[in-house]
């Protein structure tokens, strides 16, 4: 084009340990920090892979292949979430039940988790290991407000095989070829 030769971008594949207080949004009206603003700047524009809101923290893919992040994203696929919560309350089998069970939000929907199992409690608050197959918009803030519970930390610590593992905080990394294999063949069994 314009006698320069035309060339498929490389297709990147980026973990990301977002920080709570980032917005998961190339650009924010507010002025808010961007996970953007996190990223190398060297590297080809790279969209995020779904969504954590502002007060969520925790492992964030991003990639320039828009196909491959449709189907870690598509609700047909059922790829695994798990998130690390921490809750306001103790919480205590009959919760974890009402949860397993399914919670009716504002909106009248039903929200689902796949497994809810306790991690550790104090006096004051528990956390909670909560894995979702699909990701409805602040869908464990929801569920868990939904059986009136204060969620007090929501961190997503795996998609799939991909675990955040001791990436630090506000840090990104390529996901390597083993991983990104993993998780193409955890897409294709579903």
């Amino acid at each position: 084009m314009d006698g320069q030769k035309v060339e498929a971008a490389e297709k990147v594949y980026l973990a990301l340990n977002k920080p709570r207080g980032v917005v998961t949004t190339a650009s924010d009206e507010q002025g808010r920090e961007t996970v953007y603003a996190l990223l190398e700047k060297e590297l080809p524009w790279v969209a995020p892979v779904g969504r954590l809101d502002k007060a969520s923290e925790g492992l964030l893919l991003l990639t320039n292949d828009s196909e491959w992040a449709a189907r870690v994203t598509s609700p047909e696929i059922h790829l695994d979430k798990t998130y690390h919560v921490q809750i306001g309350v103790v919480a205590d089998a009959a919760l974890i039940a009402s949860l397993a069970r399914g919670v009716r939000s504002d909106d009248g929907s039903i929200l689902h988790a796949r497994s809810v199992r306790i991690l550790r409690h104090g006096e004051k608050n528990s956390w909670l290991e909560i894995v979702l197959t699909e990701g409805k918009n602040r869908h464990i803030r929801r569920m868990l407000a939904g059986v009136g519970v204060e969620v007090l930390r929501l961190i997503r610590v795996s998609i799939g095989s991909l675990v955040l593992g001791e990436l630090a905080k506000g840090t990104s990394r390529r996901l390597t070829e083993a991983e990104k294999r993993a998780l193409d063949q955890a897409m294709k069994r579903t």
